[in-house]
């Protein structure tokens, strides 16, 4: 997910959330030798107060995470400074989220916008309280082709972190078959992820309501992370509904990294991304 040329990039604005989402930062930059670079992005005037808060601010997170802390102040929307940035630096994301997010307000109206569509992985925290490191990574499954993709992703970051994956299930199909498959893929996940040397634990539940399952089991075994896939296109059912992965962003208190899926021809078999 990241090595040692990586950045983490951190937007900062005026609310707690965003430096509970700094102070976050810091084990992963340590791990990954990786540069911390907070974004101020100032819709007025105020560019120079901007700057001054936010080197003040970095001086306090290098001293506090023993890495190296970059600072940029744009100007504009939020939104579309942050994507510009990212683009350039091609970061991890670090977005703490003020409240449960809607479609239209997070640290800016189109954040999840951003989340959804970002080429970039970001974590998105919105609890008050978290423990430093990340010791067990809560990793759901389901028949979809994108599960094949987070498998790569929670062994890399396993290693990193010398975590626990902990992996989840739901039936919700009234079709056997489809059951039956599931059931056998979790357990070929469960083995794969175990022949790389990582603890990993398998569970399968029964039931209808897939997002508020996985969050309520993310509880139950002191999750740190819950890796989901976003999409970055919605059908019309899914933008008024939501998806699961919206769900789980939208609820969790919980850190969540979501990746954009990438366009692959063939996830027939379980292969890293890296």
């Amino acid at each position: 997910m990241l090595n040692s040329t990586s950045s983490i990039l951190v937007p900062i604005d005026s609310t707690e959330q965003t430096i509970i989402a700094l102070n976050q930062s810091y084990n992963l930059a340590r791990l990954t030798k990786s540069k911390i670079v907070l974004l101020s992005v100032d819709e007025g005037d105020n560019s120079a107060a901007a700057q001054k808060k936010l080197d003040e601010l970095a001086k306090e997170a290098a001293e506090k995470s023993g890495c190296v802390v970059e600072t940029m102040v744009r100007k504009g929307n939020v939104y579309e400074e942050i994507s510009k940035v990212a683009d350039v630096i091609q970061p991890l994301l670090m977005i703490g989220l003020t409240s449960k997010i809607t479609l239209n307000k997070i640290i800016g109206k189109n954040a999840f916008k951003m989340v959804r569509e970002s080429k970039h992985p970001v974590i998105t925290i919105r609890g008050k309280v978290h423990r430093d490191g990340c010791k067990t990574i809560l990793l759901p499954v389901d028949l979809t082709k994108e599960t094949r993709e987070k498998v790569g992703r929670a062994i890399e970051l396993a290693k990193q972190f010398d975590a626990t994956v902990r992996i989840i299930s739901i039936l919700t199909q009234t079709d056997e078959d489809a059951e039956n498959k599931l059931i056998s893929y979790s357990n070929q996940v469960w083995k794969f992820i175990k022949s790389e040397g990582i603890r990993c634990t398998i569970k399968t539940l029964r039931g209808t309501d897939e997002a508020q399952m996985i969050l309520d089991y993310a509880h139950e075994v002191e999750a740190d992370l819950i890796l989901i896939m976003s999409k970055a296109e919605l059908n019309v059912k899914e933008f008024f509904i939501g998806t699961v992965a919206q769900r789980i962003i939208n609820e969790s208190d919980i850190p969540v990294l979501s990746y954009r899926p990438m366009e692959r021809k063939d996830t027939t078999t379980f292969t890293t991304p890296y």
